[in-house]
């Protein structure tokens, strides 16, 4: 039987809890925890109304010590009894100030009390009156050492919290009290659902900081599992804020892109899309306390970080194709593109039911609503330039959307992010496009929207990304002329118009890897004798293609030939010694490397043949 409880302390915890509820920006701008430290006096007057707990009775179960989490071959005992009873309105008190004493940023007078409260609770951790604040108090300390960056007392405490919930739905199964019906008089005590209800939600809020921690810890498989139960329950019980649920679920489609599950991300995406469209129609909840459509900038950028995730799904989805069907030299090899076809009906066949029930999100209409969003996006590998296309028209109308929000003028990086993202889908469509024309074209786009970002950042303030570009927009050119060359190859007779054409953009492929190779160098412009590992790889293949690209010069001119080739050759030279004094950079650049060993035997004999025929005219 409980303990009957006056109406005085009832009233003080009641108003506690009240004000424990206000909002900071509602409290005097001077005095931000006015309403909490009012609620913390109230806390300790019902400590002292409630009297100290009983230390040695009879009513108490001996207490299995720190971290036991089972209570024996024994029944689960109730705290039942005054003392019992007693010391459970004690450990709530202690539990609310432990969060106040957070809430106001004193965190280690927090901890004691959220100790305190555990303490109280051990003996009767599985009882049906105490679990679900024993694991909400491990819940708060989980976050608490999580903060201080302590992340293997915050993991013992939360997955002490996940086995208490496993062990007490195992053995005994029935909706707990919540912490609050301790105060509340028989007649006011929460229904069975309510109850279920709110134990639920703690557990939730428990998977919730796993995946968290997980996360922290590089242990992405576990973080990616319990983000997905997260997701999964709090649509299941109605418990979630759309925006911030729907960025969520598009942030658990990285992971299944990293891991090659597109169907999987697919699903997390569209979920996101449905999801983030009921932003605002969902009434404010104590868990949301502000309506969203208060928010219109958080809208908007949330809306564009969704939109990056698309952009990142229809890029990895088409490059992972680039990559299963190339060649050698980066063309596409038709044995290979015959042999993934083949492939095509296995992959469909491939537990395609079971992986999908396996992250499906939501039943009934938001499972149909969900499911009509993915049947408009493939998740299987483009096999051909009108299944990449359609990918392709995917990712550009969600970069459109994302620099809606990500502008040059405010987020410099996320835009150039996004504007990088764009010329890859260009890139990579490129590969899927067999006429010639059309893939110069597309390289044409690229440079358009690149090049002008290397005259508007400030080289100081951006040097990484001014180099990303400038190896970005050298690559373009090079493709470009690539492409001319080969189209130059097939004619009989090229004309002039497409000789100076192809030296264009010879021209300009040289200019911007000069850039690149110059921003490696030191204040005294040197070039460094180490190569950053961060830019070994980078720095290697534009030497690579600066040797090259002097090598493919067409000139009339025998002497700026013989130069052309005295230059090609000085570069290739530096890449067979660099990789002979660093051996490291050699596995960077296994196949240039071997081609550079070959033009350093061979252009010594060619450039001397040409002089002697310079010397016979």
């Amino acid at each position: 039987m409980a303990t009957a409880l006056g109406p005085e302390i009832r009233e003080k915890f009641q108003a506690a809890l009240a004000l424990s509820r206000v909002e900071l920006h509602k409290n005097p701008e001077k005095e931000p925890y006015k309403s909490k430290y009012g609620a913390r006096a109230l806390l300790e007057e019902v400590r002292a109304l409630l009297g100290p707990a009983p230390e040695d009775d009879d009513e108490r179960p001996a207490d299995d010590g720190p971290g036991d989490q089972a209570l024996g071959a024994g029944e689960p005992r109730d705290a039942e009894g005054p003392g019992a009873q007693r010391v459970l309105r004690l450990a709530v008190v202690e539990f609310h100030l432990g969060v106040n004493h957070i809430d106001t940023e004193e965190l280690s007078a927090g901890e004691e009390h959220l100790v305190r409260c555990l303490s109280l609770l051990r003996p009767y951790r599985l009882s049906l009156g105490c679990v679900s604040l024993y694991i909400q108090a491990q819940n708060n300390l989980g976050i608490l050492w999580s903060e201080r960056e302590e992340i293997e007392t915050a993991r013992t405490y939360l997955e002490s919290s996940e086995a208490l919930y496993n062990q007490y739905m195992k053995e005994i199964g029935s909706p707990p009290l919540d912490p609050t019906e301790h105060f509340l008089p028989e007649e006011e005590k929460l229904t069975e659902q309510e109850r279920s209800k709110r134990f639920e939600k703690v557990y939730t809020h428990n998977l919730y900081y796993l995946a968290q921690v997980y996360q922290h810890m590089e242990m992405f498989e576990k973080a990616a599992h319990y983000c997905h139960s997260t997701l999964k329950r709090q649509l299941e019980h109605s418990a979630y804020h759309p925006m911030e649920w729907a960025i969520n679920a598009a942030t658990l489609s990285q992971f299944y892109i990293n891991k090659l599950c597109f169907m999987e991300a697919r699903h997390c995406l569209s979920a996101a899309n449905v999801i983030f469209g009921q932003t605002g129609k969902i009434p404010a909840t104590e868990d949301t306390p502000e309506a969203e459509g208060d928010l219109p900038e958080l809208y908007h950028q949330r809306k564009g970080e969704i939109a990056r995730c698309w952009i990142k799904y229809c890029l990895a989805l088409m490059q992972n194709a680039q990559l299963s069907m190339q060649d050698n030299i980066g063309e596409l090899d038709l044995d290979k593109q015959s042999e993934l076809r083949a492939l095509r009906k296995k992959e469909l066949d491939e537990e395609e039911s079971v992986r999908k029930r396996a992250v499906q999100f939501g039943t009934g209409e938001l499972c149909d609503a969900i499911s009509a969003v993915e049947e408009k996006v493939r998740y299987l590998r483009p096999l051909d330039f009108e299944e990449a296309r359609e990918l392709f028209l995917l990712g550009q109308h969600y970069v459109y959307e994302a620099k809606e929000f990500f502008q040059i003028d405010g987020y410099v990086t996320d835009h150039i992010e996004v504007v990088q993202d764009h010329s890859a889908l260009f890139k990579v469509l490129a590969f899927f496009e067999a006429d010639m024309e059309r893939r110069c074209k597309m390289h044409k786009r690229r440079i358009a929207m690149l090049e002008p970002l290397t005259v508007d950042l400030n080289p100081q303030f951006y040097l990484l990304v001014n180099r990303q570009i400038q190896f970005e927009v050298a690559h373009a050119y090079y493709d470009m002329m690539d492409l001319k060359v080969a189209i130059a190859d097939k004619l009989r007779d090229p004309d002039s118009h497409i000789v100076k054409k192809i030296n264009s953009l010879n021209k300009s492929a040289l200019k911007y890897y000069q850039l690149f190779l110059d921003s490696l160098r030191d204040p005294n412009k040197v070039f460094p004798e180490h190569i950053g590992e961060d830019v070994l790889r980078p720095a290697m293949l534009a030497k690579f293609r600066v040797a090259r690209l002097y090598g493919k010069i067409i000139t009339a001119d025998p002497k700026k030939e013989l130069e052309n080739l005295a230059t090609s050759l000085e570069h290739y030279k530096f890449i067979v010694d660099y990789c002979e004094t660093h051996p490291e950079a050699a596995q960077e650049i296994e196949v240039e490397l071997e081609l550079s060993k070959e033009m350093v035997s061979l252009l010594p004999t060619k450039m001397e043949r040409f002089r002697a025929k310079m010397a016979l005219t």
